[in-house]
């Protein structure tokens, strides 16, 4: 009888346990056949519950049903569209003028003219060597493999792979040629081997044609070889991990390979360009005057070329064309119908301008940096979009500039081992003659007076010393102040005030006058020690120069 018991509540509490959400239980049904009030109340507020803790994300309703997505490692989720979103958006910089203007905006603004290396050994002498040095190896015959390309020309190349393909490789080459036994050699993504699928090493494995350790650190490279045609050779070869500088950007902790930095604007590119392409071909329609002639009789002796008595005397248009300012005349009969397309098409202007600054957002740029349409800015709108626009090209220039400090600390290695500098005690203080920094060229003011006050002012009020705005502006502030003190030593020899022009006022440096025009007792022109109290507040020169 117990086990009775037990079927006889657990199998009609059943659907109520397994469908709480759809049909209401034993003791709701109860209440609600005695009580409707109160079980329209529970109800209701059984819904207002499962209300407070509902995701709309998560609903599965009518609006999101075909959403379908799932959770996986980022290996996982790349792999399968990774090599088709690369070909989609090498299409799109092929043909797309938009596609272009994003790249060609990180081009321009993250590495721009390049970077100027600062040598900071210690040594003002061996400063000046390596900064010669490798202001010569970042030459095309030097620095690239192919002697194709300067160093400048690589990293702006990098930039727009990573941007279209996901990301490059850069591969140490230790070769005979160039002023040092090293040079670079670029790579693509589509040449690792992905078929590889053993490794020298028992615990590490080879995924995407990278060898990767226990704790997925990469350890070597598999590229597959072709030729020069662009056919595979069937070769592949394998290059440790500290030859190779991987360039691309890792979103999750499980990603290991890259993925094109377009992909979440690649459709969207495509959509705008086919409607621009619709937009063109409507307008050309348009554009295109078409003439029909209605005859008042029948064509007859169809599939015949010879003429016939219904219609001799009549003329045929074929051929014919219209000319400004023409004047003919039909035949008996003929009506002349215009084809003129009424429909009105999308403002193609507002709508290419909103997916433009879609685009541009998608990838952290303003609408101005991308479409180069600076028609709804002003000085204040255009200087903070820049400031936000120079945030984004930051992110960028910071992996460069990692790149760019492994590259030059094999450069020194190099040099050091080649003997082309001595540095007797290099291996003992490698880090310190290592030391080093890069100032980039500065960009273009958009006003140059405020952008200048503005500096004056944070010099003056001591918020940004001499060296950083020497740096802001490209320029390595102690040549600065060689620069300026040879300037003004030169025209000292001249007799030319360079100071007063330079520093828009008097110095300490220059003789002051008297009242009467004469000079002041003391002054250093003439050779005397100044006295104490001698015109410390004297006034300039007005007639004593004459």
């Amino acid at each position: 009888m117990q086990k009775e018991a037990q079927s006889f509540w657990i199998i009609p509490m059943w659907p109520c346990l397994k469908e709480g959400r759809e049909e209401m239980s034993w003791l709701d049904s109860a209440i609600a056949f005695f009580s409707p009030e109160w079980g329209a109340k529970r109800e209701a507020w059984r819904q207002y519950r499962e209300e407070l803790r509902h995701y709309d994300a998560g609903d599965y309703g009518r609006l999101n049903a075909r959403w379908y997505a799932t959770n996986s490692s980022g290996e996982m989720t790349d792999r399968m569209y990774r090599s088709t979103v690369r070909a989609r958006a090498r299409d799109l910089e092929r043909n797309s003028d938009i596609m272009n203007s994003v790249t060609g905006a990180y081009k321009r603004n993250v590495i721009g003219s390049g970077f100027q290396l600062q040598a900071n050994t210690g040594n003002q002498k061996k400063n000046k060597e390596l900064e010669d040095l490798w202001n010569r190896w970042c030459k095309a015959r030097n620095c690239d493999v192919t002697g194709t390309q300067s160093l400048n020309q690589i990293l702006r190349m990098a930039v727009v792979r990573k941007k279209v393909d996901g990301g490059i490789l850069f591969v140490k080459r230790y070769t005979s040629e160039g002023i040092v036994p090293f040079q670079l050699q670029m790579m693509e993504v589509d040449e690792l081997d992905t078929m590889i699928n053993a490794s020298e090493g028992q615990k590490n494995r080879i995924v995407g044609g990278i060898e990767y350790n226990q704790y997925n650190k990469p350890v070597a490279y598999y590229f597959r070889q072709y030729g020069i045609d662009g056919f595979s050779i069937g070769e592949t070869v394998r290059i440790p991990a500290k030859d190779v500088i991987f360039y691309y950007t890792k979103k999750r902790p499980s990603q290991i390979r890259e993925m094109s930095d377009m992909t979440p604007t690649v459709t969207r590119i495509r959509d705008t360009n086919e409607f621009m392409t619709a937009v063109s071909v409507k307008e050309r329609i348009a554009a295109c005057l078409s003439v029909f002639i209605k005859k008042s009789l029948p064509p007859v002796g169809i599939g015949r070329t010879g003429s016939n008595a219904a219609n001799a005397g009549q003329h045929s248009y074929d051929g014919k064309t219209l000319t400004p300012g023409m004047i003919k005349e039909l035949n008996a009969g003929d009506e002349v119908q215009v084809v003129n397309p009424t429909g009105q098409a999308t403002d193609a202007t507002s709508y290419t301008k909103l997916q433009q600054r879609l685009i541009g957002s998608g990838q952290g740029l303003s609408y101005e940096a991308t479409s180069r349409d600076m028609s709804e800015t002003n000085y204040a709108s255009a200087r903070q979009g820049m400031i936000e626009d120079e945030m984004t090209y930051q992110e960028e220039e910071e992996a460069i500039l990692e790149i760019l400090d492994e590259i030059y600390e094999t450069f020194v290695i190099s040099c050091v081992l080649a003997g082309k500098i001595t540095l007797s005690d290099f291996w003992n203080k490698k880090d310190s003659y290592m030391a080093h920094g890069w100032v980039k060229q500065p960009k273009k003011w958009i006003d140059p007076l405020k952008e200048s006050s503005a500096t004056k002012t944070a010099l003056n009020t001591g918020q940004k010393t001499y060296k950083q705005i020497a740096a802001e502006a490209g320029k390595d502030w102690r040549q600065q102040i060689d620069d300026t003190a040879e300037v003004i030593e030169y025209a000292r020899s001249k007799g030319v005030d360079m100071e007063g022009v330079i520093f828009g006022g008097k110095t300490n440096a220059q003789p002051e006058a008297n009242s009467d025009g004469g000079p002041k007792e003391g002054d250093a022109s003439n050779g005397d020690e100044p006295k104490k109290g001698d015109g410390a507040n004297g006034e300039g020169d007005k007639e004593g120069k004459k």
